[in-house]
Order: C-alpha cells, then sequence, then structure tokens
C-alpha cells in the first residue's frame, strides 16, 4: 500500500445549502452526523484537515479531523475553500472533497493522488466522467498550485471548475459508477442517495 503521509485530504464543509434550506454539514446519513459517515468510509490514512466558513464552524463530527480551518469570508464558493485548504496544508500534496458528495471512497481519492503523483509537472489534477469536468475530487501540488489558485481567485473567478483551463492543470476520464460524482445539492438528492442502499438521509 502506498504511503499518504504527505497527502492532506480536506473535506470543505463551509457552504450555506440554500437549496437543501440548511448547512449541509448538519446532514445525517444512517444516524451518523455527514462528517463520521463520509471519513469512516473514506478511511483516509494520512492527515486531514476540515475547511469551514465563518458562523459555520464546529460542525457536528469537527473533532474526528487533525485540524480545521475557516474561510476568511463567507459566501465565496468552494474556490476559497481550495485556496484556504491549500494556504494551510503543510503537506506536499492535497486531495479535495466536499461535504456533499457522500459516494467517494478512499480508492477514488488514492487514483487521483497517483495520478497526480505520476504528472510531476503538473499544479493540479481534476477528473472527467461521462458527461463533464469534476472539480472534486481533485489533487494539488500545495507549493505551485497556491500561487495559480490565487492569481485564479483574484480574476474575480468563483470557480473550481473553470481551473481546468490552466496550462498547469491536467485533466482525465474516470472511470468510476457515475453515482460517485452525487452531489446532495437538494432534498431530492437525498432520495437519490437512498435508491443507492442508504437506509437514511436527512437533518
Amino acid at each position: 500500500m502506498s504511503d499518504f503521509s504527505d497527502v492532506t485530504l480536506a473535506v470543505l464543509a463551509g457552504g450555506e445549502g440554500s437549496r437543501m434550506g440548511k448547512a449541509k454539514s448538519e446532514l445525517r446519513i444512517e444516524g451518523e452526523p455527514i462528517l463520521i459517515w463520509l471519513m469512516e468510509k473514506i478511511k483516509w490514512t494520512g492527515p486531514t484537515m476540515l475547511v469551514t466558513a465563518p458562523g459555520r464552524e464546529h460542525p457536528s463530527g469537527f473533532e474526528i479531523f487533525d485540524t480545521e480551518v475557516v474561510d476568511p469570508v463567507a459566501g465565496v464558493g468552494p474556490i476559497l475553500g481550495l485556496l484556504t485548504a491549500l494556504e494551510n496544508a503543510r503537506s506536499e500534496f492535497l486531495i479535495v472533497v466536499t461535504v456533499d458528495m457522500p459516494m467517494v471512497r478512499g480508492e477514488h481519492l488514492r487514483w487521483v493522488v497517483e495520478a497526480m503523483r505520476a504528472k510531476p509537472q503538473a499544479a493540479g489534477f481534476m477528473c472527467e466522467n461521462q458527461i463533464e469536468v469534476q472539480p472534486f475530487p481533485s489533487a494539488w501540488r500545495c507549493e505551485k498550485a497556491r500561487t495559480i489558485v490565487l492569481e485564479h481567485f483574484k480574476t474575480g473567478a468563483r470557480s473550481v471548475y473553470s481551473l481546468q483551463d490552466h496550462p498547469d492543470v491536467i485533466v482525465t476520464k474516470a472511470q468510476w459508477p457515475e453515482s460517485t460524482w452525487l452531489n446532495l445539492n437538494g432534498p431530492e438528492d437525498l432520495d437519490a442517495l437512498k435508491k443507492l442502499g442508504v437506509k437514511s438521509a436527512g437533518f
């Protein structure tokens, strides 16, 4: 098994959850806080980081992470969460996922990291499913990516997705089940999650 001590897993959990009606970091899946449920499924062996936002610090399950860092302002979106994670990571690599992607597993994250390691000149690595490029999970070489993401943010860009156009960001096809990309954006997505075999999901 590969050593992932040089890869920090960052979970972005600072969103307002406007479509869901409540912060998604407070969801519970099968009776557990979503953060605990997700990390139990991922079983990451390297360092871990939780990224939250002002007013949404310390969600249920935050204590299982090695560290929690907070975006400087709320409501900017995942691009700021990525930048906050990069600025606080002390490892060579960063692998990033969002709290609302409950079907992501450790094997997916390990695959992305190994693909990134095989491209030593790359600053970032994103996946493409059968439909489009997906901003998460994505891997980043911290030293190179900090400047790239910061400059991207300074232009007013607010999507991680648009980083795919940077010449130092690689996009590759990921042959994973389509359910891997499920995002819990609204109540209808909780129903979709249950159809995948999850017994219960909600607040």
